[in-house]
Protein backbone atom coordinates (compact mmCIF):
# COMPACT_ATOMS: atom_id res chain seq x y z
CA UNK A 1 0.00 0.00 0.00
CA UNK A 2 2.82 2.38 0.97
CA UNK A 3 4.66 1.56 -2.30
CA UNK A 4 1.54 2.34 -4.34
CA UNK A 5 1.13 5.69 -2.56
CA UNK A 6 4.77 6.63 -3.26
CA UNK A 7 4.33 5.68 -6.94
CA UNK A 8 1.15 7.74 -7.17
CA UNK A 9 2.83 10.77 -5.57
CA UNK A 10 5.80 10.41 -7.91
CA UNK A 11 3.48 10.30 -10.95
CA UNK A 12 1.57 13.38 -9.75
CA UNK A 13 4.83 15.29 -9.14
CA UNK A 14 6.14 14.34 -12.58
CA UNK A 15 2.89 15.40 -14.26
CA UNK A 16 2.97 18.73 -12.43
CA UNK A 17 6.57 19.32 -13.47
CA UNK A 18 5.74 18.60 -17.10
CA UNK A 19 2.73 20.91 -17.04
CA UNK A 20 4.76 23.77 -15.61
CA UNK A 21 7.75 23.31 -17.91
CA UNK A 22 8.32 26.23 -20.31
CA UNK A 23 8.04 24.03 -23.40
CA UNK A 24 4.71 22.59 -22.30
CA UNK A 25 2.76 25.69 -23.24
CA UNK A 26 0.55 25.39 -26.30
CA UNK A 27 2.25 26.39 -29.51
CA UNK A 28 0.96 29.53 -31.08
CA UNK A 29 0.15 29.61 -34.76
CA UNK A 30 2.86 31.24 -36.86
CA UNK A 31 2.15 34.64 -38.30
CA UNK A 32 1.35 33.79 -41.92
CA UNK A 33 1.93 37.43 -42.83
CA UNK A 34 5.50 37.36 -41.48
CA UNK A 35 8.11 38.10 -44.10
CA UNK A 36 11.77 37.16 -43.99
CA UNK A 37 14.03 39.95 -42.77
CA UNK A 38 17.77 39.84 -42.04
CA UNK A 39 17.09 39.24 -38.34
CA UNK A 40 14.50 36.45 -38.71
CA UNK A 41 15.11 34.76 -42.08
CA UNK A 42 16.26 31.20 -42.53
CA UNK A 43 16.85 29.29 -45.70
CA UNK A 44 15.74 25.69 -45.95
CA UNK A 45 16.81 23.22 -48.61
CA UNK A 46 14.40 20.33 -49.05
CA UNK A 47 15.26 17.15 -50.95
CA UNK A 48 12.09 15.64 -52.39
CA UNK A 49 13.34 12.19 -53.34
CA UNK A 50 11.05 10.37 -55.77
CA UNK A 51 9.74 6.94 -54.86
CA UNK A 52 11.44 5.20 -57.79
CA UNK A 53 9.40 2.04 -57.33
CA UNK A 54 6.37 3.83 -58.81
CA UNK A 55 5.80 5.56 -62.18
CA UNK A 56 5.94 9.36 -62.32
CA UNK A 57 2.30 9.69 -63.42
CA UNK A 58 1.17 7.80 -60.33
CA UNK A 59 3.35 9.99 -58.08
CA UNK A 60 2.00 13.19 -59.62
CA UNK A 61 -1.59 11.97 -59.26
CA UNK A 62 -1.00 11.26 -55.57
CA UNK A 63 0.62 14.68 -55.05
CA UNK A 64 -2.40 16.31 -56.70
CA UNK A 65 -4.82 14.25 -54.58
CA UNK A 66 -2.96 15.18 -51.37
CA UNK A 67 -3.01 18.88 -52.30
CA UNK A 68 0.75 19.32 -52.61
CA UNK A 69 0.64 21.66 -55.60
CA UNK A 70 -2.01 23.82 -53.94
CA UNK A 71 -0.25 24.06 -50.55
CA UNK A 72 3.44 24.22 -51.49
CA UNK A 73 5.05 26.65 -51.32
CA UNK A 74 2.83 28.60 -48.94
CA UNK A 75 2.09 32.25 -49.70
CA UNK A 76 4.82 34.57 -48.48
CA UNK A 77 7.58 31.96 -48.55
CA UNK A 78 10.21 32.79 -51.15
CA UNK A 79 11.40 30.07 -53.52
CA UNK A 80 15.15 30.70 -53.96
CA UNK A 81 15.61 27.73 -56.29
CA UNK A 82 13.73 24.63 -57.42
CA UNK A 83 15.64 22.09 -59.47
CA UNK A 84 15.17 18.56 -60.70
CA UNK A 85 18.18 16.48 -59.73
CA UNK A 86 18.18 13.51 -62.05
CA UNK A 87 18.23 10.22 -60.17
CA UNK A 88 17.19 11.94 -56.93
CA UNK A 89 14.06 14.01 -57.45
CA UNK A 90 13.58 17.68 -56.71
CA UNK A 91 15.65 20.05 -54.60
CA UNK A 92 13.91 23.19 -53.34
CA UNK A 93 15.52 26.02 -51.39
CA UNK A 94 13.19 28.39 -49.58
CA UNK A 95 13.75 31.65 -47.68
CA UNK A 96 11.27 32.16 -44.88
CA UNK A 97 10.83 33.66 -41.43
CA UNK A 98 11.97 31.20 -38.77
CA UNK A 99 8.49 31.37 -37.23
CA UNK A 100 7.06 29.64 -40.34
CA UNK A 101 9.38 26.61 -40.31
CA UNK A 102 6.78 24.39 -38.63
CA UNK A 103 4.16 25.42 -41.21
CA UNK A 104 6.41 24.40 -44.11
CA UNK A 105 7.26 21.11 -42.40
CA UNK A 106 3.57 20.29 -41.84
CA UNK A 107 2.74 21.01 -45.49
CA UNK A 108 5.41 18.53 -46.57
CA UNK A 109 4.27 15.94 -44.02
CA UNK A 110 0.62 16.13 -45.05
CA UNK A 111 0.94 16.55 -48.81
CA UNK A 112 4.27 15.17 -50.05
CA UNK A 113 4.94 12.05 -48.00
CA UNK A 114 4.30 8.94 -50.04
CA UNK A 115 5.40 10.13 -53.46
CA UNK A 116 8.53 11.65 -51.88
CA UNK A 117 10.98 10.72 -49.18
CA UNK A 118 12.15 14.02 -47.73
CA UNK A 119 15.30 15.47 -46.23
CA UNK A 120 15.60 18.96 -44.75
CA UNK A 121 18.77 21.04 -44.52
CA UNK A 122 18.96 24.52 -42.99
CA UNK A 123 21.14 26.60 -45.30
CA UNK A 124 22.51 30.07 -45.61
CA UNK A 125 23.67 32.29 -48.45
CA UNK A 126 27.46 32.13 -48.71
CA UNK A 127 27.81 33.46 -52.25
CA UNK A 128 29.05 36.96 -51.36
CA UNK A 129 31.59 35.63 -48.84
CA UNK A 130 32.83 32.95 -51.24
CA UNK A 131 33.28 35.45 -54.08
CA UNK A 132 35.03 37.91 -51.76
CA UNK A 133 37.42 35.19 -50.57
CA UNK A 134 38.09 34.19 -54.18
CA UNK A 135 38.77 37.80 -55.21
CA UNK A 136 41.17 38.30 -52.28
CA UNK A 137 43.03 35.11 -53.18
CA UNK A 138 43.40 36.26 -56.80
CA UNK A 139 45.06 39.50 -55.68
CA UNK A 140 47.85 37.73 -53.76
Amino acid sequence: MKQAMVSLMTAVALAGTLLLAPGAAAQTAPNAAATPTPDNAVMLTIFLKHDQSRPLGELNAELEKQGFYKAFPPDGVEVVSWYVMMGIGQVVTLRLPASRLREVNRIIETSAWGPYHTEFYPTYDYKAVGIENHDKAQQK
